[in-house]
């Protein structure tokens, strides 16, 4: 194919995206603002503020971009909805995960909205910045950012002023990063996007009230947890792997990485039902699991899961799910990088929303273009009383046994 076909067809499929979402933009104005934001977004432009992408656009000065980033009258949850359907159509699979996770974005200053020193994932350190929390769908199409909430500290919602100063609607009120979570994923499963799964790390995963929306919703689940985690009356899951007999430790792929195949050493141990959630008519239909994974060259540092999965799930299953979590770290990187999401220069809370969505939208794009070439190219621990005794042998994975269970008995 000629590089000619190629960016004819390109233009063409995002002249198709722009008239799917253009009737979240009720005047033509701001639809053509969008288009011009949007185009710029995916340009070849040094750093994707106002000014650089009003001048990519041929824009005398930026003063139409951040009207139509700051007081234009559109909704960007409009927006991110018709994402959702874009994404669905063009990267949903079966087995399709939703993963959760949040970035930071450095800032100066005070005035940013939910802008304070915290810290930072990005960083690694804390820094001043703004928390946004995000969903990524994945699947074995691609993925792509999908959704996103901004959190706002309670140095914030405590101040009714600043927040007025910074447009926060008045019934925004504090919500811990867990709660956000939930929101997101609760909004993915009323949307189109075919959710199998849900995996995140362990700021989440820890979160009681987090895995038991997932259950409620009927959704397996592999997520990260810290060593020190307690599950379905269990030893504390670092000091129940540390029982794990040699041979439960299997060598497996959890997915491609840069370099090839990310292999590490996985056991996984099917643990005692204890939820309601789990059956379904007095049948058994999901079942509990926790998980842990060590480096061949650094077996002392160990990563912990808990999973909840439909009866008979493989654990090579769990592990893909487990691997996938890094799938919204790349979206991170892609977004930053190619989509200027972490580029933007606004302040009030509207703006962030405003700029992250697009953003977003101009990342779903790229994912959907590059999935569809390539079909088209397609041709030690310490340890605990008689903990290793609970380690059984059935079929190809392991089982946990408990010599009693309480039957009101509920995960923490």
């Amino acid at each position: 194919m000629s590089t000619d076909h190629t960016a004819e067809s390109w233009d063409h499929d995002l002249d198709d995206l722009f008239i799917t979402i253009g009737h979240c933009f009720r005047r033509v104005e701001p639809r053509r603002r969008m288009r011009d934001y949007v185009r710029g977004l995916l340009a070849p432009v040094a750093r994707k503020n106002s000014w650089q992408l009003a001048e990519q656009a041929g824009h005398a000065t930026p003063d139409g971009l951040q009207h139509f980033l700051s007081r234009a009258r559109w909704d960007a949850d409009d927006v991110r909805d018709e994402l959702h359907n874009y994404v669905a159509q063009q990267l949903g699979r079966p087995g399709g995960v939703l993963i959760v996770d949040d970035t930071g974005f450095l800032k100066k200053g005070i005035t940013s909205a939910g802008v304070q020193r915290q810290y930072s994932g990005t960083a690694g350190r804390t820094e001043n910045c703004q928390i946004g929390v995000f969903a990524a769908y994945a699947s074995t199409a691609g993925r792509a950012l999908v959704d996103r909430e901004l959190y706002l500290p309670k140095s914030w919602t405590d101040d009714p002023e600043r927040c007025r100063a910074a447009k926060v609607p008045e019934e925004r009120q504090f919500a811990t990063k867990g709660v956000l979570a939930q929101t997101l994923v609760l909004r993915a499963l009323a949307s189109p996007l075919p959710i199998t799964w849900v995996t995140a790390d362990a700021a989440y995963g820890q979160e009681h009230r987090f895995r038991r929306t997932l259950e409620k919703a009927g959704l397996g689940y592999v997520l990260a947890v810290p060593k020190s985690q307690f599950a379905a009356g269990c030893p504390r899951i670092d000091y129940l792997f540390a029982q794990a007999p040699h041979e439960a430790w299997v060598r497996r792929s959890c997915g491609q990485g840069a370099k090839g195949l990310r292999m590490y050493d996985w056991a996984a141990v099917r643990l005692p039902v204890v939820s309601e959630f789990d059956y379904d008519d007095g049948e058994l239909v999901r079942e509990r699991w926790a998980l842990a994974r060590r480096g061949e060259h650094k077996p002392e540092e160990v990563s912990y899961y808990l999973g909840c999965a439909p009866v008979g799930t493989a654990v090579d299953e769990l592990v893909r799910v487990a691997g996938s979590r890094w799938a919204i770290e790349e979206c991170f990187q892609a977004a930053k990088n190619e989509c200027g999401l972490d580029q933007y220069e606004v302040r009030r809370y509207v703006g962030w929303y405003r700029h992250v969505t697009l953003s977003m939208l101009a990342h779903a794009f790229l994912a959907a273009t590059t999935a569809q070439e390539r079909e088209k190219g397609a041709t030690p621990a310490r340890k605990t009383r008689s903990s290793s005794s609970l380690w059984q042998k059935c079929g190809d994975s392991w089982q946990l046994t408990l010599p009693t269970a309480p039957a009101n008995l509920r995960m923490r």
